[in-house]
């Protein structure tokens, strides 16, 4: 499976307003169509945003989930990610559709809007949004179209691949801004006058900037926590000018969550993933994250999981054996799909925030209680799960060695990822980051793996299309392969 394309681009303005090209060449990485129609910033503002989600959320997360042990593939391309199989074009639909012929396109556009409305707020929005999808394709493939992607250039029919390197830290000489500023300039303009108002036309905050304040910063905070191995003092400074404003994600009604419909045809993609498509049956959870919680004596496990026959029916990652049947296997369960296919996605959430922080402490010396802020992770994880508060509290009660941080730096680290793992359920693509950067959670090798020398990938392979079409993408024997990290990547 490629993508379910027709769920959310069905709403879609995308192909509509932004394609006036010839089929063949329909919305190239670097290709602002020759005549769009206008369309106004309210209109692209709940696309981009829903774009962002389904592609955070789509194959993409299949993929990652896949290869962290939280499901397991029992046919498709999921059975393939589970024996860590990835090939160059299994993501064309999400490099090109959804990535950069999707929400990107659409950022970019509303830039435009915004500013010849006079109305800053929706290029605020735009440029963290922005950010935010670049970091999520650099993230996996590493070095990507980036200053010179969606420029509408007829002449530019080749855009470079900026190093990662660049994309997160700028470079002045080349004219790459950082993702730092990108995100600071968004900031800067959610404070501008604008003649437009966001309003209902926002389906994540419906038009209340201090909370899109708090996820943009809260984006800075991942970000620089993506790089802390790499550049420890770099994402240091990042982290102290976002705790000096003391304006991150610190609530659940402050996640930057996206909601579905609950529609055919407008609901979130793992919905129709898993509950109405010809690829419902081609995964279901993995023993190994179900066997994580029940020893951990986790009360979200039954909140995240199915139990169709009262218990949990799930397989080993890299299992070949003849499946369970369909009715009674475990598979997402209300928290990350919804009770009608709403969702929400979360891409940015407190908890997540919480633990960054906590890591931070840990890691880079950063001023704070890092135990409290784990703490503080765990809990808000729960009550977003829906633990009663009752419950949570008779479960720090009962399991102390779970929610106390201690020993050394290294094992309160592994800790919080670990937990962190838990709280991202849904949101493969941040879990297989995390892993990838710090080693955590340890994960055992897939049964019957085979890949690039049977190990687990820690990077996308590019698309072959784009090699054969963009000069500038590495070739043959120097493109790399699923086994080589990425710039950020130094575990």
């Amino acid at each position: 499976m490629k993508i379910i394309k027709h769920n959310i681009f069905k709403l879609s303005i995308v192909a509509l307003a932004l394609s006036a090209t010839s089929c063949n060449k329909f919305l190239d990485v670097n290709d602002t169509p020759n005549n769009p129609l206008e369309v106004p910033a309210a209109t692209l503002l709940p696309v981009g945003l829903s774009g962002t989600a389904f592609a955070n959320s789509n194959e993409l997360n299949r993929f990652a989930s896949t290869i962290m042990s939280v499901t397991a593939g029992v046919s498709g391309s999921p059975a393939g990610y589970d024996i860590y199989e990835v090939f160059g074009d299994d993501f064309g639909n999400q490099w090109n559709f959804e990535i950069y012929g999707g929400a990107l396109i659409n950022y970019k556009k509303m830039l435009e809007e915004a500013e010849k409305a006079n109305s800053p707020v929706y290029a605020g929005v735009g440029k963290i949004m922005m950010a935010f999808t670049f970091a999520m394709a650099t993230d996996a493939w590493g070095n990507v179209p980036y200053s010179e992607a969606l420029l509408g250039d007829m002449e530019l029919t080749s855009p470079r691949l900026d190093s990662q390197q660049d994309i997160y830290l700028g470079n002045e000489a080349q004219g790459i801004q950082s993702l730092f500023d990108l995100i600071r300039e968004g900031l800067e303009d959610l404070d501008g006058e604008s003649i437009l108002t966001i309003g209902s036309d926002d389906i994540v905050y419906g038009g209340d900037l201090a909370k899109w304040k708090r996820a943009g910063n809260s984006l800075m905070l991942r970000l620089a926590m993506q790089i802390s191995s790499v550049e420890p003092q770099i994402a240091t400074q990042v982290i102290q000018e976002v705790m000096n404003r003391n304006m991150y994600i610190n609530a659940n009604d402050q996640n930057l969550a996206v909601r579905f419909g609950g529609q055919v045809g407008s609901q979130a993609p793992l919905w129709t993933l898993t509950r109405n498509s010809s690829f419902q049956n081609e995964l279901l959870i993995s023993t190994r994250f179900v066997n994580k919680l029940q020893t951990l004596n986790d009360p979200r496990l039954p909140l995240f999981v199915t139990r169709p026959t009262g218990q949990y029916v799930t397989i080993d990652n890299g299992f070949r054996g003849t499946p369970p049947a369909v009715a009674g296997r475990s598979v997402y369960n209300s928290y990350a799909i919804g009770i009608g296919g709403e969702g929400p996605v979360r891409l940015l959430t407190n908890a997540q925030t919480a633990f960054i922080l906590a890591e931070a402490v840990v890691r880079l010396g950063v001023a704070g209680n890092a135990s409290e802020l784990y703490q503080r992770g765990i809990r808000a994880s729960m009550q977003d799960a829906g633990v009663a508060s009752a419950d949570i509290d008779a479960y720090f009660t009962a399991n102390p060695t779970v929610v106390t941080l201690t020993g050394t730096s290294d094992q309160q680290i592994e800790q919080i990822i670990n937990q962190k793992y838990i709280s991202l359920f849904s949101n493969g693509l941040e879990q297989w980051n995390d892993w990838r950067r710090t080693g955590y959670p340890t994960l055992a090798d897939h049964q019957n793996a085979q890949g690039i020398d049977g190990t687990r990938p820690v990077r996308l392979i590019y698309l072959f299309t784009e090699q054969q079409r963009n000069p500038n993408f590495p070739q043959g024997d120097n493109a790399p392969q699923s086994n080589v990290p990425v710039w950020w990547d130094i575990n």
